[in-house]
Order: C-alpha cells, then sequence, then structure tokens
C-alpha cells in the first residue's frame, strides 16, 4: 500500500436543502426544516418528506437527457459535475484510466420501477420501458457518472443501507493509497420517496407521524422524537492522494484521515442495544488515524432521531469520545438521505472543519436526559481540526469515517 495523505480537492451537492454546496451549507447552518407535505404520498400515513427543490423551470438536467436517468442518477452526476469543477479537474485533459468511480447507493431506483409496474398491469408487458433496467439498477449510479465524466477506472456501486456513502469513501481512500487510481469520485445518491417504500417505511413504525407540523417533524436527541423523514439527494467527494493534489497546484479543503466499518450480526434492522458494531467502527477509524480519542473535535452522528438509535449511538459516543466533542445531527434539516447520507454528512465535516463552524440540530427543544452528549442546539463557531461522521445502517452496517483539517 502507498503511504500518505488523501485529500478531499472537491465537493458537490444535490440536496432538499439545496442545489449545491454552498446554498446546502447555508440552509444547513440556518437550522431551517425541509421537510414539507409530499403531493406523491397523498394518501399514506405519512405523507412528509424532504425533497429536493427541483422544477420545470429549473431541471437538474435537460429534458431529454433526465428521461433516461432515474432521480438518484440525476442527482448524482449533477453533484459530480459540481465537485469535479470544484476541484479544478478537466475531464477533457485527464487520464481516465487513472480515474475511478465509486458510489454509494441503498435501493437504486424504486420509482421507475413503481411506475413501470404500473405500466405493466394497465397497458401489459410490451408497453414496460426498454429503459426500465438501465434506469433502476443501482450500479447505473456509478455507471452514469462514469460515461459524463469520461472516468475508465474502476466503477463501483456499494450498497450497505443508510452506511453506503460513507462506505463508499472507505472504498475510494483505499483504492488511493493502493495506487490503483489517482482520482476517484466518491459519496452516495438516494431517490427512495415512492409511495410504495414509505408505506414499508411506515409499517415499520421509524417514521415520524408528526405530520400536522412537517417542519418539526425530525427531532434528533430530542425528548418528543418520533422517528426519521425520508429524505433524498447526492453527495460527491473529490479524493486524490495529497502530494498529487499538491502537484498539481491544489491544496486539498480535508484530509480522509481514518475510516472504519463493521458489523453488529444482531438483527436486521434494529441496532444492537451496547452499541458494540458502532464502536468498532468507530474505534478502527481513530486507530487507522493515529489519534486519539480526545482529539475529536466534532461528531456529525446518525442522528435518525427515532427512539431506539439516538440513545444507542449517544451512550456509544460518550463511552468512547467522552463528553467534550460537540456533536450534531443535520438530519433536522435535511431529512434521512439514506444511502446517501454518509457522503453528504462526511462533506458538511469538511465544510465544519474549513468554516470553524458546527452546524446546530433542527427541532432540538428538549434534549432527551438519558442523552449525555454535548449536542449543537445552534450553529456554534468552534476550531474543529479532527470530525467524526456516523453511519448506521440496516443489517447491522456501521461506518465512520475522519476527516482533519489539511
Amino acid at each position: 500500500m502507498r503511504s500518505g495523505d488523501v485529500a478531499v480537492t472537491g465537493l458537490g451537492m444535490v440536496t432538499p436543502a439545496g442545489i449545491g454546496t454552498d446554498d446546502t451549507w447555508a440552509r444547513v447552518c440556518a437550522g431551517e426544516s425541509t421537510t414539507r407535505h409530499d403531493p406523491v404520498l397523498a394518501g399514506l400515513a405519512v405523507d412528509i418528506s424532504c425533497r429536493v427543490p427541483d422544477s420545470r423551470e429549473a431541471p437538474l438536467l435537460p429534458p431529454r437527457r433526465a428521461r433516461r436517468m432515474d432521480r438518484f442518477v440525476q442527482f448524482a452526476v449533477v453533484a459530480a459535475r459540481e465537485a469535479v469543477s470544484d476541484a479544478r479537474l478537466d475531464p477533457s485533459t485527464w487520464d481516465g484510466t487513472r480515474v475511478g468511480v465509486v458510489l454509494g447507493c441503498a435501493d437504486g431506483g424504486p420509482a421507475t420501477v413503481e411506475q413501470e409496474h404500473q405500466v405493466l398491469i394497465r397497458e401489459g408487458p410490451g408497453q414496460v420501458s426498454s429503459l426500465l433496467l438501465p434506469m433502476q439498477l443501482p450500479n447505473m449510479v456509478a455507471g452514469q457518472v462514469s460515461i459524463d465524466l469520461g472516468a475508465t477506472g474502476p466503477s463501483l456501486a456499494v450498497a450497505t443501507a443508510c452506511a453506503s456513502g460513507t462506505s463508499a469513501i472507505a472504498l475510494a481512500r483505499d483504492l488511493l493509497l493502493l495506487g490503483r487510481c489517482d482520482v476517484v469520485v466518491t459519496g452516495g445518491a438516494e431517490a427512495m420517496v415512492t409511495p410504495l417504500v414509505m408505506a414499508g417505511f411506515a409499517q415499520m413504525g421509524v417514521l415520524s407521524r408528526r405530520c400536522t407540523e412537517p417542519a418539526a417533524a425530525c427531532r434528533p436527541f430530542d425528548t418528543t422524537r418520533d422517528g426519521f423523514v425520508a429524505g433524498e439527494g447526492a453527495g460527491i467527494l473529490i479524493l486524490e492522494r495529497a502530494e498529487d493534489a499538491v502537484a498539481r497546484g491544489v491544496r486539498g479543503r480535508a484530509r480522509i484521515a481514518g475510516t472504519g466499518a463493521s458489523a453488529d450480526a444482531h438483527h436486521v434492522t434494529a441496532p444492537d442495544v451496547a452499541g458494540r458494531g458502532a464502536e468498532a467502527a468507530l474505534r478502527s477509524a481513530l486507530t487507522e488515524a493515529g489519534v486519539g480519542a480526545d482529539e475529536i473535535d466534532h461528531v456529525n452522528a446518525h442522528g435518525t432521531a427515532t427512539p431506539m438509535n439516538d440513545l444507542v449511538e449517544s451512550r456509544m459516543l460518550r463511552r468512547v469520545l467522552g463528553p467534550d466533542p460537540l456533536v450534531t445531527s443535520t438530519k433536522g434539516v435535511t431529512g434521512h438521505l439514506f444511502g446517501a447520507a454518509g457522503a453528504i454528512e462526511a462533506a458538511f465535516a469538511v465544510l465544519a472543519i474549513e468554516h470553524g463552524l458546527v452546524p446546530p440540530t433542527a427541532n432540538l427543544d428538549d434534549l432527551d436526559p438519558e442523552v449525555e452528549i454535548d449536542v449543537a442546539r445552534k450553529a456554534t463557531p468552534r476550531r474543529v481540526d479532527l470530525a467524526v461522521s456516523m453511519s448506521l445502517g440496516f443489517g447491522g452496517q456501521n461506518a465512520a469515517v475522519l476527516v482533519s483539517r489539511s
């Protein structure tokens, strides 16, 4: 394995908080919820969500191109273009064989599947779109980004449920340190807010039922939390070996100093109540980075606002890191973006380091007394040299990424 640091040289985002990194960060720091009533979910037990703010007047992509992509792929393509531009890379001049694409996605394109299933029922198999599979397969998020950018190195899709984006970043880092790539476009994308998927989540009892006051629905670490709000979007990071970035005159925005992963081997949906798997992932990241637990300044927690997750995670963070790191959950603004969540929240960790600002935990009015960590209630100026982003997923998938100042 090659030695050296891995730098984050570019960021791109498409989220319910905005199209682009700057708009997203501003709304997250303002603590302004994006939860609204969703006409697509009308008639369901839970009819609220966090949607990306696109429209006919301001489409993400030209209509002809968009018709050939499910929403999760559209989000990834737009975010990847921003990230590549931010990194001052030019796909027309780079050696595409040395550029990899590693993206996380939990579900692929369920909206396309549901739409074409209705066509099958109403009109018969001869009317089902020939684009059904190229649009809905999870690997197409990496495939389409590779095509769009002319990146002909490894093109991989990672699926570890809600830890997918973080897992993708870890794999991307490994490819760089192994010398398999010189640049990796990594992160995650998701568009799971469909009637069928949301009906399934509602039946599991994990969604907030606070439908009469949507903006206050997602309440991480609050005494009155009752579940998450589903969101959609994409977060993309450009990773390079730090020495390569310096050689082309670019300073990394931050470093990916360490990653960790583990499995609870406990239950298909519920976390291990002792948080042992999440702890193992976090300790692995600390060990890989060569830093002590007492050196962590900030944690972007998984913080879904489900009663069990927040309690298990907060106890684990207190046990491993102590009382000092300032913790936040940005899901109170963006909702839960599933396979994209970890990538977007890792990007927020980069921005917290850059701006010296920890974003607030929106809707946190009354901290659960059993949550014995320091949770940010408002945007808080603080020098952040080391930050952790945690991701936990169904199947007991745990992932952690440690971000450090360049």
